[in-house]
């Protein structure tokens, strides 16, 4: 299995911790322990509860929910993304498996707030604003392409309200609430991961020129 704190695979050894039975079956606690982060993943399961050499299993599972983490983790972020914009991702993948509608509501703001403090565009409704920034031509096609299909896959035509109050709780599409988050990855890399790498290179390289510099004149 994928372990959903680190996103890493390992092999899927589990206990189960019985709490109780009724119409559905057994219910018990699945519990694992990841081996690359050594964090612990539960997952409350129901089907028929066995053993083996003393050890409680799921003999086959109904239903499984993941209960710790509360959602799986996405790519964690760099640390060159501004808290700001951090934060409000980071709530907005939490309650993603609770609810995509408040997860969605979540994202749509911090697009918003992003496009307004990086793009500088002039403050509308979110439409006009991914308009605006897709006419400035300062997104490279691939981006541009992902930040449209925002409007396109939330049906803003049909759902205004989620360009008016970006940050309002209003059905989802299918897909919409993980396809922002997506977007938003792709903007925190272009608007501030990239360039901070470029910085780095960049320092390294003058750093380097110096040197040549410095033995050159003590050669002269």
């Amino acid at each position: 299995m994928k372990c959903p704190h680190c996103l890493e695979s390992f092999h899927d050894f589990y206990e189960v911790i019985p709490v109780g039975n009724d119409a559905s079956g057994d219910w018990g606690i699945i519990s694992r322990k990841c081996p690359s982060c050594e964090r612990v993943v539960l997952v409350l399961g129901s089907g028929k509860i066995g053993s083996i050499g003393g050890r409680h299993i799921l003999e086959y599972i109904k239903d499984e929910r993941l209960i710790y983490p509360r959602a799986p983790s996405r790519v964690p972020l760099s640390k060159e993304v501004p808290e700001e914009f951090a934060r409000e991702y980071k709530e907005a993948c939490t309650v993603l498996a609770d609810s995509p509608k408040a997860s969605a509501a979540l994202s749509r703001r911090c697009l918003q707030r992003l496009l307004r403090g990086k793009a500088h565009i002039k403050p509308s409704n979110l439409a006009n604003e991914i308009q605006e920034v897709l006419d400035s031509g300062s997104l490279p096609p691939y981006i541009a392409e992902s930040i449209d299909d925002v409007r396109n896959i939330g049906n803003f035509a049909a759902h205004p309200i989620k360009s008016e109050r970006p940050g309002e709780i209003v059905d989802v599409e299918p897909g919409e609430a993980d396809w922002n988050l997506d977007v938003l990855e792709t903007l925190f890399n272009f608007y501030f991961v990239q360039p901070a790498i470029i910085k780095k290179k960049r320092e390294i390289l003058n750093l380097k020129l110096k040197e040549v510099d410095k033995k050159g004149t003590t050669k002269r």
